[in-house]
């Protein structure tokens, strides 16, 4: 064989070679990536034309496939369209949001642990269809999230998350403003590219699911942080006498800080508890300086700050306490303030480890896979994600916190009868426009079975009426009693 015909066979071995590396890179090692990725159209194409599985609250399915009169066979429907949209999100041939996207695999049928039905369905000769996926809301509360958002005056943003303590199910989770999805699902394309635009447009962003997607200074509901640090440092506890007063002068600075009544939250000396009754920031930029940037980003992160934990629904942005933070920064940070910034996610985990005897559970929405026949192929187990803090401090927090509620700025969530602790919250915003309005608490406090968070990013209320308790608290106090109440 003269040179060049076998430079020739050697470039073509090598092409015939690269082909075959690829096709494999393909079929095997990206299989997996490219069938799950939205922009898939082929994908997308088939699962329109095969029954998606439904997603359940309780017995109940809020996202299912109906038999249609096109090529496509089937059209996603939500029957709670603006109720559920922020979990769900939707289903087109653009794309997938929510648990619609996490959990495609499952609702489109192509799950491994679908094997055996899928292997059912070709020898019996009928179509696939999908799993389904059991949500762990409780709808009691969801109504009473919902609600609670929807009642709040004018066109109000906002979100609340509720969890299981014990567990970290996610027992309500709602967003406003939000979307129908069933606009998403339909299959006239031009309209939905054109609604995807105009909602992409509005500048009330309401296909951010604001629960875990918006991040925003969490006011004083970060004081529970920062009297964690304070407890764990073994230097206090819920009587320990701490500095109260008008002012605190930040350091390095001739800037002082006063309290969000511009009172001396009860004189010069008061107890841990009092200053977690009155939410005295005096206290609490005290702490934080005294503690240092170190010992309060290390009780942050025990917490869950500068991470993400939520593995079944996309969009969470991480909470954040910065590093790096200066003297100044760092004692703002003990009043919620400075580069602190919290999901309303993040911060019912905080209300929930302090439930949960210091211990953070991992916080998740899907509960169980199943087959097309609803038998459970699957169930998530609760896990552990760190140990926040102790459960003496623990204990001490509820103290304090079951303290603010019965005599202290919480008292918005009280419920006859049962032993509730909360925490309220206002974080300053830009100079244009109103506080936000935060509201943690758990209940029965002796018998932990929810935590709760509430932001109010904003809202038709007067400046002097925005404040965590008025805001939040009887949402907070509706779903808690939608929880405990069966």
């Amino acid at each position: 064989m003269n040179k060049p015909i076998r430079v020739v066979s050697v470039f073509c071995l090598l092409l015939f070679l690269a082909l075959l590396v690829n096709a494999t890179y393909l079929m095997y090692v990206r299989a997996d990536g490219l069938s799950d990725d939205p922009r898939n159209r082929r994908i997308i194409t088939a699962t329109f034309s095969r029954e998606r599985g439904a997603i359940l609250v309780g017995k109940e399915a809020i996202a299912r496939s109906v038999p249609s009169n096109d090529k496509y066979k089937f059209q996603r429907t939500y029957s709670e369209p603006f109720k559920y949209a922020p979990i769900t999100g939707y289903f087109s041939w653009f794309s997938q949001t929510g648990v619609e996207r996490s959990q495609n695999s499952v609702l489109a049928g192509d799950d491994s642990r679908l094997f055996v039905t899928r292997l059912v369905d070709l020898l019996s000769n009928s179509d696939p269809k999908g799993g389904n996926v059991q949500l762990t809301i409780d709808r009691a509360a969801q109504d009473a999230a919902w609600n609670g958002l929807e009642a709040l005056p004018g066109d109000a943003q906002g979100a609340v998350v509720a969890l299981e303590p014990t567990t970290g199910r996610v027992l309500a989770m709602a967003s406003t403003p939000t979307f129908d999805p069933n606009g998403f699902a339909s299959h006239d394309f031009s309209a939905v590219d054109a609604l995807g635009k105009k909602l992409n447009a509005d500048e009330r962003e309401p296909l951010i699911n604001r629960a875990i997607g918006t991040t925003l200074p969490p006011g004083s509901t970060f004081k529970l942080v920062t009297a964690a640090a304070a407890i764990e440092s073994g230097n206090y506890d819920a009587d320990s006498m701490v500095p109260g007063g008008y002012r605190f002068q930040l350091p390095q600075s001739e800037t002082t800080i006063g309290n969000y009544d511009d009172g001396n939250c009860g004189g010069r000396r008061i107890t841990l508890t009092q200053a977690l009754q009155v939410s005295c920031n005096v206290t609490f930029l005290t702490l934080a300086n005294e503690l240092g940037n170190d010992a309060m980003a290390e009780q942050a992160e025990k917490f869950g700050f500068n991470d993400t934990s939520l593995e079944d629904l996309g969009g969470q942005a991480k909470s954040l306490y910065p590093r790096d933070m200066d003297a100044p920064q760092t004692a703002m940070s003990g009043i919620g303030q400075s580069s602190v910034t919290a999901t309303p996610l993040q911060m019912a985990m905080v209300a929930a480890a302090i439930a949960n005897d210091g211990d953070v559970m991992r916080p998740y929405v899907v509960d169980e896979v199943r087959a097309p026949n609803l038998s459970v192929l699957d169930r998530t187990d609760p896990q552990s994600i760190s140990k926040a803090i102790s459960s003496t401090t623990a204990d001490e927090l509820t103290k304090m916190l079951v303290a603010t509620v019965a005599d202290g700025t919480a008292a918005p969530a009280q419920i006859p009868g049962v032993e509730v602790a909360g925490k309220t919250g206002t974080a300053q915003s830009s100079g244009d426009r109103p506080p936000y309005a935060w509201f943690v608490s758990f209940a029965p406090a002796n018998d932990p079975q929810v935590a709760v968070a509430v932001l109010v990013q904003s809202s038709d209320t007067s400046p002097d009426e925005i404040g965590g308790g008025v805001l939040g608290g009887p949402i907070a106090k509706s779903i808690m009693e939608a929880v405990i109440a069966p």
